[in-house]
């Protein structure tokens, strides 16, 4: 359908682009709140013009749903869409931190068709095609198929009391990032409790299912794309062996919280 190349070169060059402003390697940087807590830069925005101009190009007939970009309702009568966040991690990114991604996703009819995260300062490039299982860097990876919840391998800064059962790994910012820790058996387990929009994980959760990960939202149920609402609340991806004992200790903070 589309030159997967070209496209992997055009996210490449996003990724460049950003990190050709990113603070860690030294650069200035132009910053401000949108909302409180919730930063953007000025390279969210060039990388987002960018993306946006250059995915066109590529696949005209594709509508566009980004962070960044005001949201045409009429994208929902389009089989096709991308779904683009340009700089997923935006906080690690203003703070010179590494854990941000340039992420990508060609969805039809609902589903990701194409996932790929640039990830330039940390070297990694995430690539995955329905049906046809998920890469880092160009090497066959396989999510993790951990069968015992207890001990499960969670990135987070700190684990709540009720879950000291568990173990706290490297958390990077980006949503994405750390979904693909899962579908990189870096990790066993990722879930939020809150309202998360599509573009922050339409490309991870393609590559963690074509990893072999279990995919959903907060209550376990499958998530759709290119919906009117462009959120779910939360989502959950892990080991498909620890997903029913994950959805059951989630079960009554995600019903307290939605």
């Amino acid at each position: 359908m589309i030159d997967r190349s070209h496209l992997q070169t055009i996210v490449r060059e996003a990724g460049r682009i950003a990190h050709s402003r990113w603070p860690g390697a030294g650069h200035a940087l132009k910053s401000w709140d949108k909302t409180p807590g919730s930063p953007v830069s000025e390279a969210d925005l060039e990388v987002d013009r960018f993306l946006k101009r250059e995915l066109g190009r590529l696949l005209p007939s594709a509508a566009w749903l980004s962070e960044e970009t005001a949201d045409d309702k009429a994208r929902t009568q389009s089989g096709l869409i991308w779904l683009v966040d340009p700089i997923d991690g935006t906080r690690d990114f203003v703070r010179g931190r590494s854990g941000w991604a340039v992420s990508v996703a060609l969805v039809s009819a609902g589903r990701p068709l194409i996932g790929i995260l640039s990830a330039p300062a940390r070297a990694e490039e995430w690539v995955a095609v329905a049906g046809q299982g998920a890469t880092l860097n160009g090497m066959a990876i396989r999510a993790s198929q951990r069968s015992e919840f207890c001990g499960a391998r969670v990135p987070t800064d700190n684990l709540p009391k009720q879950d000291s059962d568990l173990v706290a790994v490297e958390q990077p910012n980006s949503i994405a990032l750390r979904i693909a820790m899962v579908a990189a058996d870096r990790a066993d387990l990722v879930a939020t409790l809150r309202w998360g929009y599509e573009w922050d994980i339409a490309a991870a959760t393609l590559i963690a299912r074509e990893a072999g990960a279990e995919v959903t939202d907060a209550f376990g149920k499958p998530l759709a794309y290119n919906k009117h609402d462009p959120r779910d609340f939360g989502v959950l991806v892990c080991s498909p062996a620890i997903h029913a004992a994950a959805v059951a200790r989630l079960a009554e903070r995600a019903k307290a919280l939605r």
